[in-house]
């Protein structure tokens, strides 16, 4: 019964986070109760407890994690000032009189919230109450449209900065360390959250250059189902500044958000900083900067911080007593009993992950599936980039997926009755199938991936 002790761990784990009980209490809680189960029977060294003030002093100190609230403040202060309204506004009038150019200003400017905020929640919903009435106004397909809106939101798993990445990256960077020493190599190599980024950058586009080909597909073949909007006002000098105004602004900040990162000019927590004072600029500068909506920003950064630091506590918890039970090495001769090596147990994992992103959501796939299977994938010559970069389309694809996805459910939340849950469904497979075939690539093509960091840190 002892051996199966991390197995029944992780499952019970699993069940009672299905349950709706909140991440960080149901790691933390859980644990402890196994803990205290296997001291009560001898099957529990408590040593390993003993690991714990060291684990959240670590945590407290870490200097990426920093980046988390900074990067939220960011995202939350770019939508509570309706930026992003002005955005989809800005980028309807320029693309609106081309057929589909609704949907390609959906892509776009989703595109640029994941880059901004890395929540798929937040930019699903923000999309659907902005632009959905909008394209079913001026005739659009409601498939077309609901699955446009769906899949943009789920960029923010991939496109580069997300706190989802930040999150990744720092759990990848444990395990990679301590695959490493595992293997007898005491002067370790890193991978950070920089690599992740970098890394995600090439697959990221790819996904945004694909879904605007599809649309461009879409609007050549069925013209009925994303019409051109036929009363934009012509072309002035007016409309060129106001276009301008709308789009130049926080495209800017993004780009010297991420060109400091990409030219290592800045560490990921610096840019943060960087991204975090600009949006409150932009904020003042579209007269949107008030004591009222600077409040709620915080309020709601400290929130979503709280949640992440409390769940990195919790998790570290999970992780010595899985470990405790003798967990890793249960994964390990799992998987070295697998034929077919490092390729069946990279399509094991994936798939595993694949399925839980129906229930679960990111973070907690985060800290609780990531760390028991990176360690043992990495000492089998895993890449820690193309790991990420695999786990993050990966989930990006389950959250996407018919009946359970989470973003799904987001918009069904915000969505008028004319968008039923079956054309919803009809209008995000083209897209699941878009992004399968990008995981595909990437997992034929690992170079994907890695080469932009080989390239800009050796």
């Amino acid at each position: 019964m002892a051996e199966w002790m991390p197995l029944i761990l992780f499952l019970i784990i699993c069940v009672v986070l299905m349950l709706g009980f909140p991440v960080a209490f149901t790691l933390g809680g859980v644990s402890l109760l196994f803990a205290g189960v296997g001291l009560l029977t001898g099957t529990f060294d408590p040593a390993f407890l003993h690991a714990m003030p060291n684990r959240l002093y670590g945590i407290l100190t870490n200097q990426i994690l920093i980046a988390v609230p900074l990067f939220v403040f960011m995202g939350v202060m770019l939508e509570k000032s309706r930026i992003a309204e002005q955005l989809l506004r800005s980028l309807g009038l320029l693309f609106g009189p081309v057929r589909g150019g609704l949907s390609l200003a959906v892509v776009l400017v989703g595109a640029l919230l994941a880059a901004s905020t890395g929540i798929v929640g937040a930019t699903v919903v923000t999309m659907g109450l902005i632009s959905l009435p909008t394209m079913l106004k001026n005739g659009y397909s409601p498939a077309l449209a609901g699955g446009t809106i769906c899949a943009t939101g789920t960029l923010g798993q991939i496109i580069p900065p997300s706190t989802a990445l930040i999150i990744l990256g720092e759990v990848l960077s444990s395990s990679y360390q301590k695959a490493q020493l595992d293997m007898g190599i005491f002067a370790p190599e890193t991978v950070s959250v920089a690599d992740l980024f970098v890394g995600a950058v090439i697959p990221g586009l790819l996904l945004v250059l694909a879904y605007i080909l599809y649309i461009g597909l879409v609007a050549l073949f069925r013209p009925a189902a994303a019409p051109a909007v036929a009363d934009r006002e012509p072309l002035s000098a007016a409309l060129l500044l106001d276009l301008l105004k709308g789009l130049l602004p926080p495209l800017l900040l993004i780009v010297l958000v991420l060109g400091a990162i990409l030219t290592g000019k800045a560490t990921p927590t610096e840019a943060a900083g960087l991204g975090a004072a600009g949006a409150l600029v932009l904020a003042a500068l579209y007269g949107q900067l008030t004591l009222s909506r600077l409040k709620e920003t915080m309020d709601s950064t400290l929130k979503v911080t709280s949640m992440v630091f409390l769940i990195f506590v919790g998790a570290a918890l999970f992780s010595l007593v899985f470990r405790g039970f003798g967990g890793e090495e249960l994964v390990q001769s799992v998987f070295e009993g697998l034929p077919g090596g490092v390729f069946t147990a990279m399509l094991v994992v994936m798939l595993v992950i694949f399925l839980l992103g129906f229930i679960l959501d990111f973070i907690e796939i985060t800290f609780v599936v990531v760390p028991i299977v990176a360690p043992v994938l990495l000492a089998m010559g895993v890449d820690p980039v193309w790991l990420g970069i695999m786990i993050a389309i990966n989930l990006q694809t389950s959250f996407l997926t018919p009946p359970f996805g989470f973003s799904l459910f987001y918009l069904r939340g915000v969505a008028p009755e004319e968008l039923t849950s079956g054309r919803l469904y009809k209008g995000v497979v083209p897209f699941i199938l878009i992004q399968l075939v990008v995981l595909g690539l990437l997992a034929a093509f690992p170079e994907l991936a890695t080469w932009l960091p080989d390239r800009i840190y050796g």
